[in-house]
């Protein structure tokens, strides 16, 4: 520490161990009111994170919480399909609304905003880290106990951007059964480390197939290594959702809200706990 320091970091260019870290957090709208932040990543992509943040909200919304989906994958936005939203979101002069669901689910999607949701987003990474922010900056988000943010795979500009902007209360690690979970799981965790994000847990997706006739657990991708990556880390597996026909109907259908998804029912209780901790 500097001998003639006021600890005001703002103006000092002393390079000190007092010195107070730089926050680059943004505050949402000024109209909105969002109490917990729930982000879901994984390390790879193809694992369904987009699945695992819609049966999330699902979920919470189905105990009576008013949840909301920032998709913040924005070069390849699926939520609102789950959902059978069709409408485009709307603004005025105050702010961005999200679209709401059948259920009352806020939702805001890059494809909420194309003309046509088959247009491909074709944009550099900064532009789609700014329109990250902006889903979190400029729409209004009304009243919502929990929010889950959709992120796309991988460590890059979308990811670093939501860590450092928005105040992300924990997050949900999503896996699959391969060997390579190891892979996914670390890098994941790493980055959360490094930007000081808790983890809450990991729920393995494509876990196994319920034969019809017997309703034994078929592991179609070989064992799962899902539990020796969340020991190696100490985390808690939240959940294991099946390759279920149903759910890639319902998805297809928009109907993800009247899907019975009983997997993550744990994984409601143990995030819903955690971040009531954190409070």
């Amino acid at each position: 520490m500097s001998t003639n320091c006021n600890h005001d970091c703002s103006g000092c260019t002393e390079n000190c161990n007092s010195r107070t870290p730089e926050s680059f957090l943004e505050q949402p709208h000024a109209k909105s009111s969002i109490k917990k932040i729930i982000g879901v990543v994984s390390g790879k992509g193809g694992v369904g994170k987009s699945m695992i943040s819609s049966l999330l909200a699902v979920n919470f919304q189905k105990r009576g919480k008013h949840t909301a989906i920032l998709d913040a994958d924005i070069t390849g936005p699926s939520i609102p399909k789950a959902f059978g939203i069709t409408e485009r979101a709307m603004g005025d002069e105050e702010g961005i609304y999200p679209v709401v669901t059948k259920s009352g689910i806020q939702i805001m999607s890059v494809n909420l905003l194309l003309e046509n949701t088959t247009d491909p987003v074709v944009w550099r990474g900064p532009v789609i880290a700014g329109t990250v922010k902006q889903f979190w900056q400029d729409v209004i988000w009304t009243d919502v106990d929990y929010m889950f943010v959709d992120m796309p795979p991988g460590t890059g500009d979308v990811p670093l951007t939501v860590f450092q902007s928005i105040p992300i209360d924990g997050i949900v690690i999503v896996s699959s059964p391969q060997e390579l979970v190891a892979m996914i799981v670390a890098k994941a965790v790493k980055m959360a480390q490094m930007m000081n994000i808790p983890i809450l847990g990991i729920i393995e997706n494509m876990s196994y197939i319920e034969c019809p006739d017997c309703g034994r657990h078929i592991e179609v991708f070989g064992k799962s290594h899902v539990e020796d990556a969340a020991m190696e880390y100490h985390l808690p597996v939240l959940g294991k959702i099946p390759i279920d026909p149903a759910i890639a109907a319902a998805s297809d259908a928009g109907d993800i809200e009247n899907l019975s998804s009983e997997w993550l029912a744990d994984a409601v209780t143990v995030i819903e706990n955690a971040v009531s901790q954190k409070a």
